[in-house]
């Protein structure tokens, strides 16, 4: 969406929801080249006649394994419906889960071609992956310490959870740190509120889960924090990769238990990684 402003001539309309959708039914009559849509604020835009993809030359589904985690596979196939006879059709996802390959196999073309990227390319090389280990109850004093020694900086803290989420940005707000929290349950508006204040350094710490993290791109953060461990290495790679970017160096912190250490070596063996052990400050 940023880019098509370098583009001559090329009109751009974002649909989804938490907006007023009335506003956006008034944007789509001015003459719109590019449509960058949630799959159900789409077909509520179908179902009211208020879109037109008869002339849809190109579609593209965006982290298709995401859309299909958050319960949108029916969305999807329906809009699909819409553009049976549109042969550009592209498809980007992290994993290729059932769902996925049952997409391919009935709205893409038979020949579809598929690139899969070497894992071994995926993840920066200029990221210090690091682990300290310490239990539950500590997890929250050892962040404070590494926050503390990275306080003229700023970095992301993950959490798989948005009650976690919440909870945490609590408890770093009572201990006069500057953070708020992103997650599924918040309206566009009110992510876009917070990812402002993050942008414009009003914020230290962003608490974030997987899935409202997607596409995060901040300039300058310094580290990420695992304060708990992805589901799986794929989301590893999506959180770590918010940091040491435009060709600078960055830290990605995991805290785990010692049972724990089983998954971070898996992550060393499939994404071709090492992590170094750090010690908390007593």
């Amino acid at each position: 969406f940023k880019f098509t402003k370098y583009s001559d001539k090329i009109f751009t309309e974002a649909i989804y929801g938490g907006e007023q959708i009335d506003k956006q039914i008034a944007a789509l009559q001015r003459p719109t080249h590019i449509v960058v849509a949630t799959p159900g604020r789409l077909i509520d835009l179908l179902q009211r006649k208020a879109i037109d993809l008869g002339g849809v030359q190109t579609i593209v589904l965006d982290e298709a394994d995401e859309m299909l985690s958050m319960g949108f596979k029916k969305e999807l196939d329906e809009i699909l419906g819409f553009l049976t006879a549109v042969e550009c059709k592209w498809l980007f996802s992290a994993t290729m889960p059932d769902g996925i390959q049952d997409i391919v196999k009935r709205h893409l073309s038979k020949d579809a071609v598929r690139v899969q990227v070497n894992r071994k390319n995926v993840v920066n090389a200029k990221i210090a992956h690091q682990y300290l280990i310490c239990e539950e109850t500590d997890k929250l004093f050892v962040l404070l310490q590494f926050l503390k020694s990275e306080q003229k900086n700023r970095g992301v803290v993950f959490c798989r959870t948005k009650a976690m989420a919440q909870k945490l940005a609590k408890q770093l707000i009572a201990k006069n740190i500057a953070t708020d929290a992103i997650h599924g349950d918040l309206l566009q508006k009110e992510r876009d509120k917070v990812l402002r204040a993050f942008k414009n350094t009003t914020l230290q710490v962003l608490v974030a889960t997987d899935v409202a993290a997607r596409g995060l791109d901040i300039e300058g953060l310094s580290y990420v924090v695992h304060y708990q461990l992805p589901e799986s290495e794929e989301y590893y790679t999506h959180r770590s990769g918010r940091t040491a970017r435009a060709g600078k160096e960055g830290i990605s912190l995991c805290l785990v238990n010692a049972k724990e250490i089983k998954t971070l070596r898996n992550y060393e063996r499939t994404l071709s990684i090492g992590f170094k052990q750090i010690r908390a400050e007593k």
